[in-house]
């Protein structure tokens, strides 16, 4: 193992990004346009390439940041998340006349805030980059703020938020009291040494730090903040808050449970089960219902949850490696989709409701194809990253014996196809509106449709690669 300031890099790039950007909005003149994404962009870059760069080195920096390859596979998915977000906000932060340096300056942080969550080795870090994470995305929530329904939003995710800060800052609290440390390894240790005992303390903290997981990861019944903080949110924020924020928390979830906690496994395995069977089965019925499409995909982002829960439950090989390669296609596909959204809104006006959609092929040939391969790697049609997602999921699931699990999971995707394809159906059989204006969309968005819509596809053609590489990072954890 290798010890100094490497494993911090990528964390440092993202951050130096960050203060960059709030310097560069410090200086801009009033009416002067100047490319404060860019800067961040460059920060990302620098951090990706950091990244791969101390792969299989596993370093470590201050004893509870640890750059294996789980935390650097799960970083340069969050710079993939990054990246796409900046290039779609080009063209939404100028028309809708947000601050460009301080929503850059907050996606960066809510970035690093990510990026150390999926690194951090010890329980204390991990919450604090999750209020670090935390704090940048209610702010981005709620960054418009003459929208009342903005505020709203922002509202609801703080108090929320919070909330569930505190189960997860009492479950740290009972594991320090019992094992003596926060730090992952130390706290395995303690707890393979009484995992014979039925010590009730020790599944108190469980359960607590089940629950603040739950929240994050918007599983049912901690799932109610959802809807509303991504329908109040600007399009591509919500993109970045169902990505992002996911891919973090199950990024620290399965460093926790998977690790740490496995001697326990007997004990909580059941609960999550519930957990993923119950968040599957609400994402999709209560999906199907919704007629905006922002709350559809908060819909849809819940039952993808549950689909992650599985992978988590089975436990096996192949449901790890699953969860890592499922979490790099849901990002990439997500954000295509609220990507088009933001982009076919207005200052004034954003079109999410399913009527708005109604003969867009007519409008943007360009923009309904790509929504359309978003939709169906959604629903888990192939070819399509989603599909093969999906398959991997659901084998660790039959792999592992949790054939009701699978069976749910296969079912609720099914019913899921209906609401996505009736947007497919509304944008190619439905005429258009007569009022439906037409967007010009900017060459740096453009890029970043053709890179979503690329890596959707080339993902569910030749996943192999990306599926190897998720199975050798997951490896250094167990």
């Amino acid at each position: 193992m290798v010890t100094g300031f490497d494993a911090i890099v990528p964390l440092a790039c993202v951050t130096l990004a960050a203060l960059a950007c709030m310097a560069a909005e410090a200086f801009r003149g009033r009416g002067e346009r100047m490319p404060i994404g860019g800067l961040g962009i460059v920060g990302l870059v620098g951090a990706g390439v950091s990244a791969a760069l101390l792969w299989n080195r596993n370093s470590t920096s201050f004893g509870v940041v640890t750059a294996d390859n789980f935390g650097l596979f799960v970083t340069l998915v969050l710079v993939v998340v990054g990246i796409l977000t900046i290039m779609f906000s080009s063209q939404v932060v100028a028309r809708d006349g947000i601050p460009a340096g301080e929503y850059y300056a907050l996606v960066l942080f809510a970035l690093a805030g990510m990026i150390m969550m999926a690194t951090a080795n010890d329980l204390l870090v991990i919450f604090v980059a999750l209020e670090i994470l935390s704090l940048a995305v209610y702010v981005l929530t709620g960054i418009r703020r003459e929208d009342p329904r903005a505020m709203e939003a922002a509202f609801k995710y703080f108090l929320l938020g919070a909330f569930s800060s505190a189960f997860f800052l009492y479950g740290i609290a009972f594991t320090f009291g019992l094992a003596g440390s926060t730090h992952l390894d130390r706290v395995g240790s303690y707890l393979a040494a009484q995992s014979l005992s039925d010590s009730p303390l020790i599944l108190v903290g469980l359960a607590l730090l089940l629950v603040g997981f739950s929240f994050k990861i918007s599983a049912v019944p901690f799932h109610m903040w959802t809807p509303d903080a991504y329908e109040g949110a600007p399009a591509i924020v919500t993109g970045f808050m169902s990505t992002g924020v996911k891919a973090a928390a199950f990024a620290a979830f399965a460093r926790v449970f998977l690790a740490a906690y496995e001697p326990f496994s007997a004990d909580w395995a059941p609960v999550v089960w519930v957990l993923a069977a119950a968040t599957m089965i609400l994402g999709t019925v209560v999906g199907v219902a919704q007629t905006n499409l922002k709350r559809m995909l908060a819909y849809s982002s819940i039952a993808h949850g549950g689909y992650l829960l599985v992978g988590l439950v089975a436990a096996n090989e192949v449901g790890k490696a699953a969860i890592l390669f499922y979490l790099a296609a849901y990002a990439v596909t997500n954000l295509g989709a609220f990507g088009v959204i933001a982009l076919l809104g207005s200052a004034d006006r954003e079109r999410d409701g399913l009527r708005d959609y109604a003969g867009l092929w007519y409008r943007h040939p360009g923009l309904s194809a790509l929504m359309t391969i978003c939709l169906l790697s959604l629903g888990g049609l192939p070819p399509t990253a989603g599909f093969i997602g999906k398959w991997y999921i659901f084998s660790a699931a039959v792999g592992a014996g949790y054939y009701g699990l699978a069976v749910i999971g296969m079912l609720t995707s099914v019913i899921s196809v209906f609401f996505y394809l009736r947007v497919v159906v509304m944008m190619y059989m439905q005429e258009s509106a007569t009022d439906a204006p037409y967007v010009r969309v900017s060459p740096v968005s453009v890029a970043a449709l053709m890179i979503a819509g690329v890596g959707i596809v080339y993902l569910g053609i030749l996943p192999t690669r990306l599926l190897d590489l998720a199975a050798q990072s997951i490896a250094t954890i167990f």
